[in-house]
C-alpha cells in the first residue's frame, strides 16, 4: 500500500492486488456544508449521469456500457463518493470518464429529475415501513441537515432551482477535503503522473471546518402515525450516541449484534419472535454518520402487541444493563462482526470504498485492520457501562398504526 498527494493536494492511496483483472478506483469528496434545500444533493447525484460537455446521456451510458465499465455517483450526508470498476485494460478510458463527469457535467434534464426523484420517493412512502423511518429520522434529527428525510425533501426541493444545484456543486468542489483510494493489479511505476494528468484540474483538497453542526436530544418524545388500512404496527425506539472513532464506537457495534444485528441467535429475535411470538421482524442497527450516530430498534408487530413490544425493548436494554454478557455470547458476537469487516473488503471495489471511506471521515486509510483489534479487547464489563451510558431516557419512539 503506498500514499501520496497529487499536485492540489488530493490525498491518493495505491493498493496492489495481483492477479485481479478489474482495477477499482473510489474518489470521495467530503461535505462540508447543509443543502440549502432539503433533496438539492439528490439531485446533484442524480445528473452527475445526465451528460457532459463531451457526451450526452445516452452516449455516456453507451460508452460505459460497450467497455463493460460500471461508474457510479453516491450522496452521502457526509460525502460525494465517485467510484468505478473497469477491466485493467480501460483503466485510462475510465479515468477520462470520470474526470469529464467530476468537471464538465451539464446537469441536463434538471426539471425532469426534480419531477422523477418526487415519484419515487411518494411511492416509496406508500410502505409503513419507509413511512415509520422517515418519521423517526426527522424527528431525532429534527432541524438538523441529517434529517433530511423524504417528507423533508418533498417539502422543499420545489424551491431548489438550476443555479441552486450548480453552485452547491461548485461548493463540493472548492471547499471539499478529497481523497481517492486505488486498488488492482496496477503498475505504480508512473501512477501520480496518470494520476495527476486526469485530476489537476480539480480544485486543491482542503480541509475546511465543517459547519453541519452536532445534533442533540434532550428529551423523550413519542410521535405516531394513523394509517387507514394497515394490518400491522411498525415501532422504532432510536438514541443518538457516539459515532465513528468515538471511544464507546466498537462497544456499540457489538452491542448492536448482540440485541439484533445477527439474526436469528440475536437477542431481540430469540426474546421477541421466537419465545413471545411478538414480532413478524425484529431487529437493531447502528447507523453511523460523522457528527452523530443512532442506535435503534425496529419492530413490525400486530397493533395489539405496541405496549408490549416496547416493554420488551426495555426488558432486554435492562437485561444488558444490568447483567454480563457470557463469555461465550461475547466471543461469538465478536467473531461475528470481524467476520462481517472481513466479508466487505474481499473485492477490489469494495477495499477502495472502505479505505476512501475511512480517509474522508478523518482515519487511515487501514482503519479497518485497528477497528477489528480493538473489538478483541472488548470485555463483557465494557459491554455493560457501555449500554449504561447510550441507553438514557433521551429517546424517540417513532409509530405508525390502524
Amino acid at each position: 500500500m503506498r500514499e501520496f498527494k497529487l499536485k492540489n493536494d488530493i490525498h491518493a492511496c495505491v493498493k496492489v492486488n495481483k492477479n485481479t483483472p478489474r482495477v477499482a478506483l473510489t474518489l470521495n469528496l467530503s461535505l462540508t456544508e447543509p443543502e440549502k434545500y432539503a433533496g438539492q444533493y439528490l439531485l446533484i447525484n442524480r445528473l452527475l449521469l445526465k451528460g457532459t460537455k463531451t457526451y450526452n446521456a445516452v452516449e455516456l451510458a453507451s460508452i460505459l456500457e460497450e467497455n463493460a465499465i460500471s461508474l457510479y455517483t453516491e450522496m452521502k450526508y457526509d460525502f460525494l463518493r465517485f467510484r468505478f470498476v473497469a477491466l485493467n485494460e480501460d483503466f485510462n478510458l475510465a479515468l477520462n470518464i470520470l474526470s469529464d463527469i467530476i468537471l464538465n457535467s451539464t446537469f441536463e434534464d434538471f426539471e425532469r429529475e426534480k419531477v422523477k426523484l418526487k415519484g419515487e420517493m411518494l411511492a416509496e412512502l406508500d410502505s409503513a415501513k419507509v413511512k415509520v423511518s422517515d418519521l423517526f429520522t426527522k424527528t431525532i434529527y429534527k432541524n438538523h441537515f441529517y434529517g433530511n428525510s423524504y417528507t423533508k425533501i418533498l417539502e422543499e426541493i420545489d424551491n431548489a432551482t438550476f443555479d441552486d444545484i450548480k453552485a452547491q456543486y461548485k461548493n463540493i468542489l472548492l471547499d471539499s477535503f478529497k481523497t481517492l483510494v486505488l486498488v488492482g493489479d496496477i503498475d505504480t511505476s508512473n501512477i501520480e503522473e496518470i494520476l495527476n494528468s486526469h485530476f489537476s484540474e480539480l480544485p486543491l483538497c482542503v480541509e475546511k471546518i465543517s459547519n453541519i453542526s452536532i445534533p442533540s436530544i434532550d428529551k423523550q418524545e413519542l410521535v405516531e402515525i394513523i394509517k387507514e388500512g394497515a394490518q400491522q404496527a411498525q415501532i422504532i425506539q432510536g438514541w443518538l450516541v457516539p459515532t465513528i472513532g468515538e471511544d464507546d464506537c466498537v462497544v456499540i457495534m457489538l452491542l448492536n449484534v448482540l440485541l439484533g444485528a445477527c439474526g436469528l441467535s440475536s437477542r431481540l429475535f430469540r426474546e421477541l419472535r421466537e419465545k413471545k411470538g411478538l414480532a413478524y421482524t425484529v431487529r437493531s442497527s447502528y447507523e453511523l454518520k460523522k457528527k452523530s450516530a443512532i442506535f435503534d430498534i425496529y419492530i413490525g408487530t400486530a397493533p395489539t402487541n405496541i405496549k408490549t413490544s416496547l416493554e420488551g425493548f426495555n426488558e432486554e436494554i435492562n437485561k444488558i444493563k444490568t447483567e454480563l454478557i457470557s463469555d461465550e455470547e461475547l466471543n461469538n458476537a465478536k467473531n461475528n462482526l470481524i467476520g462481517k469487516q472481513q466479508i466487505i473488503t474481499e473485492t477490489n471495489s469494495q477495499q477502495a470504498n472502505l479505505m476512501s471511506y475511512y480517509s474522508v471521515m478523518g482515519f487511515s486509510y487501514n482503519y479497518n485492520n485497528e477497528l477489528i483489534e480493538k473489538i478483541k479487547n472488548v470485555t463483557a464489563e465494557d459491554i455493560r457501562i457501555c449500554a449504561n451510558k447510550i441507553f438514557s431516557e433521551n429517546y424517540i419512539v417513532s409509530i405508525i398504526r390502524p
